[in-house]
């Protein structure tokens, strides 16, 4: 098909009023920094709330804990009910409550984790790319409020980079990353709250159970909440 029959091909679905809709979505201010520097890092990103996707499927109410600008959360967004992200920075969340009015499904809340549990219930909350960035004297308080809100049977689910990778950071993340875990690590701190945890490994877009030490990344999946 040549271009002018696609486009054509694509204004039978979408009206043109529409196709100018779409072209001026605008990106946050972290997704868009990556996209100019290091484009590739994106479809990482994109993987890992795939990831959180598929364990959260047909879920009711779900949290994202620190939803930054929330460039992958319309992903979990349409394999659940309802998503609320939450995150400290008030200039992210008003971002997101503007670029993402479209989203009837999901809103956002400023709201600071580490003073507290936000209101409501979840069967479902995850968190990516962020405890590496919580001070370790604080990611106590952190854990505790995350799961404080989950259902007895709801999911929790942290993806983090893992530090035997640190090495290979760029430098940029380097100065941010201050809490960076291995395998061991990650699944003690989440056995401190939760019943039962598994360890998954992932490179690139790939999640898998490979050898831990080898792996860029690494995320914790937990079930049955201590109380």
């Amino acid at each position: 098909m040549d271009s002018s029959r696609a486009r054509n091909a694509w204004q039978d679905v979408v009206s043109y009023q529409k196709w100018e809709e779409f072209s001026n979505a605008e990106m946050g201010p972290n997704t868009t920094h990556q996209y100019m520097n290091d484009p590739k890092h994106l479809s990482f990103v994109l993987a890992r709330y795939k990831f959180c996707a598929k364990l959260l499927a047909g879920r009711a109410s779900v949290l994202e804990v620190g939803c930054g600008d929330a460039f992958g959360t319309p992903i979990v967004a349409q394999a659940v009910e309802n998503v609320l992200g939450v995150d400290w920075d008030p200039q992210m969340i008003q971002g997101n409550l503007q670029r993402f009015q479209f989203m009837e499904n999901c809103t956002f809340q400023q709201h600071d984790m580490v003073a507290g549990p936000p209101e409501g219930r979840f069967d479902g909350v995850y968190s990516v790319d962020v405890i590496e960035h919580i001070d370790p004297t604080m990611e106590t308080a952190f854990m505790r409020h995350s799961c404080a809100r989950l259902a007895d049977d709801g999911v929790f689910i942290v993806g983090t980079p893992n530090v035997k990778a640190a090495e290979y950071a760029l430098p940029p993340s380097k100065l941010g990353h201050i809490n960076l875990k291995d395998a061991s690590s990650l699944e003690n701190l989440l056995s401190q709250f939760l019943k039962t945890v598994f360890i998954f490994s992932m490179n690139d877009e790939v999640v898998h159970t490979g050898f831990h030490n080898m792996a860029h990344y690494l995320f914790a999946v937990g079930i049955g909440v201590k109380r």
